[in-house]
């Protein structure tokens, strides 16, 4: 059977058509592993805004658990924390991190909402921290953001 060439542009016009549609799913396999961590933004204290940056490494498992340490610099103050959490990523690769994060003595600095996408093939994640709240309970307004690489 031969098929003529308008058929044929037609069958990958169509199937062209199709491919933006096309996409994985995510999952927590999606997430399993070692990634990587850049966060920059500005914390929000009543005498004004103060720059803080982070770096680190964070692990995901299947269970919904995350785990790792960073460096950070608040207002040039550096310190190194440990992060420990849970995760949960839905198909279309929405991403929520609940995190608490402590200091080398193992007391809680803060527990931290952060949102985001996971972009790339399952490589990438882009987040923005939803809330920050002091071991008192008490919210620290904040516009910081996050990406990770999986490494």
């Amino acid at each position: 059977m031969k098929i003529s060439k308008f058929t044929l542009a037609t069958l990958v016009l169509a199937t062209i058509s199709l491919a933006p549609s096309l996409h994985a799913a995510c999952t927590k396999a999606t997430m399993l592993g070692n990634w990587g961590f850049t966060g920059t933004g500005v914390i929000i204290l009543p005498t004004g805004a103060v720059p803080i940056a982070a770096v680190g490494t964070v692990q995901f498992d299947l269970e919904g658990n995350i785990s790792g340490g960073q460096d950070r610099s608040v207002g040039g103050g550096e310190l190194h924390e440990t992060i420990s959490g849970t995760y949960s990523v839905s198909g279309d690769c929405a991403l929520t991190i609940s995190a608490n994060v402590y200091d080398d003595s193992g007391t809680l600095q803060r527990t931290t909402i952060l949102k985001g996408v996971v972009v790339s093939n399952g490589k990438q994640t882009r987040m923005i921290y939803q809330s920050i709240a002091l071991p008192n309970g008490a919210p620290l307004p904040a516009v910081l953001t996050l990406d990770a690489n999986k490494t």
